[in-house]
């Protein structure tokens, strides 16, 4: 194949990219570097595009055909809940604009194989102790609201034209498969974690009277590399025109909690980590779990890594940059 992979140098984008170059695949990056690391995938072609910008479209199109693209699997976008709520016209722009602009741009070259990085983001806060891709999608955020909006596009373009397309909506993405590939964000739980570790304070739970078993929100965490196996099998069965469904979970199916998540931390590090107890944070479901039977049934996929893989790779990569 002959992927081109937009925020390809970016956290999960380049571990899709390290597995894709593994098994021999031609690769093309098209990345504006707002987020990404060029070192991350240094020898490869990196096409400095802004997808939201009005030049996007031809840029993208003479990308795909002078690097002979089959495939596309597209991360560039904007992912920061609390700044989407702040900037919510901006986010709009950035990711509803970006994914027209490849979307046209995919029609324009000949392009019919799309691999899409949605989210957990758009159920919102259902009442169900796990979520199953049929559940009512009503995101809380601009995010989540830009992401369900993009696969609404790619639905519409896929009813008239030839295009193929798979949405994966990832749950909560941690850990590393390289650690040069790590996740130098300071945005989801685990690496808040560990900062607040580096700089000398406890770690905060937001809110500890939820009803979970422990009283702490509960989440699905999914290790990074686990991840990227689950875009190349979603790139697979495109090109082999096997899968019946377009949008799949991606998770473990196994929740976790803040304090087994501090926890897990903990063992890793070797010494306990005390936290304080905070306010709840506005927003927060108390639990929040893929239900992962269709990705296992459809595109043999499963994760094959838990927490504690998460914990000691994060913990890896903490002490290396300390």
């Amino acid at each position: 194949m002959s992927v081109l992979v937009t925020g390809g140098a970016g956290y999960i984008g380049s571990h899709v990219v390290r597995l894709l170059r593994e098994r021999g695949d031609d690769v093309v990056i098209v990345d504006d570097l707002s987020n990404g690391i060029p070192e991350r995938v240094a020898g490869l072609p990196l096409e400095r595009i802004d997808l939201s910008a009005p030049e996007a479209e031809a840029s993208l199109k003479d990308a795909m055909l002078t690097h002979g693209v089959d495939s596309v699997i597209h991360f560039a976008a904007k992912k920061q809940v609390g700044e989407s709520v702040e900037r919510p016209l901006w986010y709009y722009r950035q990711n509803v604009d970006g994914l027209a602009n490849l979307l046209a741009a995919l029609g324009d070259a000949g392009v019919d194989r799309l691999v899409f990085s949605s989210s957990a983001a758009v159920y919102g806060m259902p009442d169900r102790l796990t979520v199953p891709e049929n559940t009512d999608c009503r995101p809380i955020n601009p995010y989540g609201q830009t992401k369900l909006i993009g696969e609404w596009m790619i639905d519409d373009v896929m009813a008239v034209t030839d295009l193929r397309a798979i949405k994966l909506r990832y749950f909560n993405v941690a850990g590393a498969g390289w650690p040069e590939l790590a996740d130098t964000a300071v945005m989801n739980l685990v690496p808040i974690v560990l900062e607040r570790l580096a700089a000398g304070k406890p770690p905060v739970i937001f809110g500890d009277d939820y009803d979970t078993e422990d009283g702490t929100c509960i989440r699905d965490y999914i290790h990074v590399k686990d991840l990227a196996d689950a875009h190349i099998a979603a790139l697979d069965a495109l090109a082999a025109g096997t899968n019946e469904h377009t949008s799949f979970n991606v998770g473990t199916g196994q929740g976790a909690s803040v304090k087994e998540v501090i926890e897990a931390l903990s063992d890793a590090l070797g010494e306990p980590i005390d936290a304080e107890i905070g306010a709840r944070r506005a927003g927060d479901p108390p639990r929040l779990v893929a239900d992962t039977s269709s990705i296992a049934a459809e595109l043999g996929w499963k994760a094959e890594l838990g927490l504690a893989d998460i914990a000691a790779s994060a913990v890896e990569v903490h002490r290396a940059r300390r």
